[in-house]
């Protein structure tokens, strides 16, 4: 079956704590899934703010390859026409193909939140669809708590889809993400029964964590159009994730959600969403997380490795993920020759080059180094021992400046620091939130005039452990970093008795991987 998906991550999503997106930030997000083939991306509402009614102003002239952008808006305020409402009038302004619609489903909503009859109500639902479909516009219904309003009056939750029956997709919403599953498959077959014809859509909320269970038993139960968040955040507990519902609709059920070729392009979507919205993504999220195919278990890397569907529900290459086999002590010589073959195949176990890489691990980890988390630094390790690690700069010195006269100020740390790449130098200074930052920005800026790819790429997590925690002040750290680039990411590790030298190890780390990825893109 063919569904539509509506992605709410630049209106829902934004109502989600900590999650703020500037224009661009959100022009891009659009890019994203608009290449990605999302049906609808619903933009924002451009009655509720100059920056969405700005960013529609915008998007009127902007080609796209797969989507529609949609604006949200309710319906008509009570005891106003639709003609005279400020939010429609806006609606139309935004010029958009498709609008999303409102309206109060429950009784006690209508009674308690908008403070108005049942029947002004329906009147509200009617006038507002039938006014914005005079217009030409491709409506979609959001029923507002359809469900909750279902359980406490089924006769009015149904006359609020009647009042909307013009619209082009009535779509119910578990507003509070409170209904249970059984409840959702039941409500929404009703639903596709009494309204035979209609798409019918689903929109959950993740109250219960049960937003993709729920939205795909809507679905077995009739429904073809679905909203979410791309990554999941929204408001409280956030939204339905669609980059989770897609695979299991897709890959799972046989359902048509977004072209076939663009599967393999779900896992760099979603780390490229998750770097412009500064959404930390959580490493075990299906499909699309960094652990979703890492194997750390001697028997199961063993059993992957002679059959990947041992212990893989799918291929990760399907939706652009890779495996990881995870160096611990439960791993060994099975897991480090699975991570060399991957960069040369022809290594064989006997290899002396093999015994050199398993030594330098042991000293590594005997100081303090840990390789589970860090795939950057331990790639690293294996190509320079095989060669195979081009030399892209040295560093002839750093030093920090961090003195307590510069508290005061907006960056109370600098960094001053010499680097050569071949024959050339470039001594450079970056001031910085804190020295870690400081380095950080010196570094690449140093390095920017040899390799300008470098700008992609940004920090998105800093960890720091103490190893000795008796030794206090004096103990040796373990530092952890994670970057990325938009389409990678990458965690590399620094171990010293000085915080700042096991930053830098870290960084530094990273940053050559990075140079590592491009100079493999080119060739």
């Amino acid at each position: 079956m063919k569904l539509t998906l509506l992605d709410s991550s630049l209106r829902d999503g934004t109502q989600g704590e900590s999650i703020s997106l500037l224009e661009d930030d959100k022009l891009k997000i659009i890019d994203v899934l608009d290449t990605l083939g999302i049906s609808y991306i619903e933009a924002g509402n451009p009655a509720s703010n100059p920056k969405d009614a700005e960013l529609f102003r915008k998007l009127k002239n902007r080609p796209m390859k797969h989507s529609v952008i949609c604006a949200f808006g309710s319906t008509r305020r009570k005891n106003i026409s639709a003609e005279g409402d400020f939010g429609l009038k806006a609606l139309l302004e935004a010029e958009t193909k498709a609008v999303s619609i409102v309206g109060k489903s429950s009784l006690m909503q209508v009674r308690e939140v908008l403070r108005t009859s049942p029947e002004e109500n329906l009147a509200m639902i009617r006038e507002t669809i039938d006014y914005l479909k005079s217009k030409g516009k491709f409506v979609i219904f959001d029923a507002e708590h359809f469900f909750d309003g279902y359980i406490e009056d089924e006769e009015y939750a149904m006359a609020s889809l009647e009042a909307a029956k013009h619209a082009d997709i009535l779509c119910l919403c578990d507003t509070n993400g409170g209904t249970y599953t059984k409840d959702i498959f039941e409500i929404t077959k009703k639903v596709c029964e009494t309204f035979e014809g209609k798409e019918v859509g689903i929109h959950c909320h993740n109250d219960c964590g049960l937003a993709v269970a729920n939205s795909m038993f809507a679905v077995e139960a009739g429904a073809s159009h679905i909203q979410g968040t791309f990554l999941g955040f929204g408001e409280r507990c956030g939204n339905a994730v669609l980059s989770t519902l897609i695979p299991n609709l897709q890959i799972k059920r046989g359902h048509n959600c977004i072209p076939e070729e663009n599967l393999q392009l779900l896992t760099s979507a979603a780390r490229r969403i998750a770097d412009v919205a500064n959404f930390s993504l959580p490493g075990s999220r299906p499909y699309i997380g960094k652990s979703a195919f890492a194997h750390k278990g001697g028997m199961h890397i063993d059993g992957v490795t002679k059959q990947s569907s041992s212990f893989e529900h799918i291929d990760p290459a399907l939706v652009g993920n890779h495996r990881r086999f995870l160096l611990s002590e439960m791993s060994g010589k099975t897991t480090l020759m699975s991570r060399i073959h991957a960069i040369d195949p022809t290594i064989e176990r006997s290899d002396k080059k093999v015994e050199e890489i398993i030594e330098e691990l042991k000293l590594r980890e005997m100081s303090g180094y840990q390789f589970e988390g860090a795939d950057g630094s331990f790639d690293l390790i294996i190509r320079r021992k095989l060669g195979l690690m081009p030399t892209f700069f040295h560093l002839d010195y750093f030093k920090i400046l961090g003195e307590q006269p510069m508290l005061s100020s907006e960056y109370p740390s600098s960094a001053v620091m010499k680097v050569r790449v071949g024959s050339e130098t470039e001594i450079t200074a970056a001031e910085g939130n804190g020295p870690v930052n400081a380095l950080d920005l010196a570094l690449r800026k140093a390095l920017m005039r040899f390799y300008p790819k470098l700008s992609e790429m940004r920090l998105t997590d800093f960890k720091v452990r103490v190893l000795e925690s008796d030794a206090t002040t004096a103990a040796t750290v373990r530092v952890l970093i994670e970057s990325s680039d938009g389409r990678n990411r990458w965690s590399t590790i620094g171990v010293s008795p000085d915080v700042i030298g096991a930053s830098f190890i870290a960084l530094r780390d990273s940053v050559e991987y990075k140079l590592m990825l491009d100079n493999l893109a080119k060739k």
